[in-house]
Formats: C-alpha cells, sequence, structure tokens
C-alpha cells in the first residue's frame, strides 16, 4: 500500500513537472551553474582571481551598496533610458518614413549602413570632441547603438507590406494617411517591437564603452577601477547589473512582441 502510495506520488511529480518544464529546466540550469561556480574556486580548481564565486559576488555587491553602488545605477540609468528613448522616439517616424517613400530611402540607405556598421567605440571619441565628456557623449553613443535596430526593423516592415493590401485599400479610394494609420503602421508594430529588443542590448553596450572610456560615475567606471586594482568580484556585481537588465527588459518586449505576432500581415 505504502509503495503504491510512493509510486503514485511519483508519477504525479513527473506529470506536474513536465507540465511546466519551460519553468523548471531553466530554473534548475541556472541552480546547477551557480552551485558549480560556486564550487570550482572553493576546491581550488581555479583561482577566485579569475572567476570569483556567487558568494563572493553576493559581499561585494553589499559592500558596494553601503557605498555607492546605488548613485552608479542612477548614472547607467538615467543615460540609458534617455538614450534609448530617444532611439526609440526618432527610429519609428523615420522608419516609417524611409519604408514608405523609395527616394528618400535612396538618398539615407548608404549612410544608415556605414553608420550600422561603424564600430561605435571608434566613434565615441569625436562625440567627446562634438559634446565633452559629460553625460551627452554618453547619450549619444547609446542612441547610435539603438537607433538602427528599430530603425532597419521598421524600414523592412514597411517594404515587405503585402502588395495586395495595398492595391485593396487604393481601390477602395484609401488615400497615403489612411493606408499608413490602418495597414502600415499595425503591420509594422511586431517588427519595431522586434527592433526595440534587439537595441537593448546595442544600447547596454553603449553604457559601457561610454562609462569606459570617459566617466566618473556609473556601472561601467565601477567596472573599470574594479578590474585595474584586479577585484573580480565587484567586476561581475557590475556584469550580473547589466545582463539582469538586459535580459528582463528583453524577455518583457518578447511577451509584448508575441501579443501583436497575429498583426503581421503574412501570419
Amino acid at each position: 500500500m505504502l509503495i503504491h502510495k510512493f509510486k503514485t506520488t511519483l508519477c504525479k511529480c513527473f506529470r506536474f513537472f513536465e507540465s511546466h518544464e519551460n519553468i523548471f529546466l531553466p530554473l534548475l540550469s541556472v541552480t546547477g551553474f551557480l552551485i558549480l561556480w560556486e564550487l570550482i574556486p572553493n576546491l581550488g580548481l581555479v583561482k577566485p582571481l579569475f572567476t570569483s564565486s556567487p558568494s563572493r559576488i553576493w559581499i561585494a555587491a553589499q559592500w558596494l551598496w553601503q557605498n555607492g553602488l546605488w548613485h552608479d545605477i542612477q548614472v547607467s540609468g538615467t543615460a540609458f533610458s534617455i538614450g534609448y528613448l530617444l532611439a526609440v522616439f526618432t527610429a519609428i517616424p523615420l522608419g516609417i518614413c524611409l519604408g514608405w517613400y523609395k527616394k528618400l530611402n535612396g538618398i539615407f540607405d548608404p549612410f544608415i549602413s556605414v553608420l550600422n556598421a561603424t564600430p561605435r567605440i571608434a566613434i565615441f571619441p569625436i562625440l567627446i570632441l562634438w559634446l565633452g565628456i559629460g553625460i551627452e557623449s554618453k547619450i549619444a553613443v547609446i542612441f547610435l547603438g539603438a537607433v538602427f535596430p528599430i530603425l532597419i526593423n521598421v524600414v523592412v516592415s514597411i517594404k515587405t507590406i503585402d502588395q495586395n493590401l495595398l492595391k485593396c485599400a487604393r481601390t477602395f479610394g484609401a488615400n497615403d494617411y489612411q493606408i499608413l494609420t490602418t495597414i502600415a503602421i499595425p503591420t509594422s508594430i511586431p517588427f519595431i517591437i522586434a527592433g526595440m529588443r534587439l537595441a537593448v542590448g546595442r544600447a547596454l553596450v553603449g553604457v559601457v564603452v561610454g562609462e569606459f572610456v570617459a566617466s566618473n560615475a556609473g556601472i561601467g567606471y565601477m567596472m573599470r577601477v574594479a578590474s585595474g586594482s584586479f577585484q573580480t568580484d565587484k567586476v561581475f556585481v557590475g556584469l550580473v547589473i547589466l545582463s539582469g537588465t538586459g535580459y528582463i527588459l528583453t524577455e518583457l518586449l518578447k511577451k509584448l512582441e508575441s501579443r501583436f505576432e497575429r498583426w503581421r500581415t503574412n501570419s
């Protein structure tokens, strides 16, 4: 009787795990990774100087929190938010115009291609020369990192609208404004969100580039100072903050994108 109950309970547990494996598998993999990461330096297999460990990072995070970490987060968060939002509100209308008007796209396309292919760290010295070493140059490099994924996605979305829909709309007497507001823009929303999702990582790279090169505050600055004095634990604190921010924002935008997926014309 007891064995039968145990088997029944075990089967229920397996069924529960299978039905929620999208939650449990990532949780187990992350937990296993953290345990392994903690054990390797503590067992002397690798020096803590090179890998640190979760417990050391936690202790370093507590120390940093009591010694100005929140200020660094505010500095980086402000630059990231302003640069990213400027990129969003610039790329969407510009992308719609470039996608809709072929001649305009032909004029701007070479500049967009060149700037998109240019490493941001190569542009940053010029931005410092133009804007100084304040927050303006950091916002500019974040903006340049984030604007192109959104812009290119919007242009592509407008260009790939089903031509049959456009012909049908024009047959019924719709003008360009009506077509844009009722067909083109709604269709491009999933592409816009996908571009915003890709832009998060680019914007965070801009934060690090800006604060590594010229700054006296921020997460990137804290990581640069810590790495210069071989304080690996503190470097990992900054890395966890940046990667955690990127992951959360990306997942939120991914969920938002899935809600609008049916708005694509090819769905």
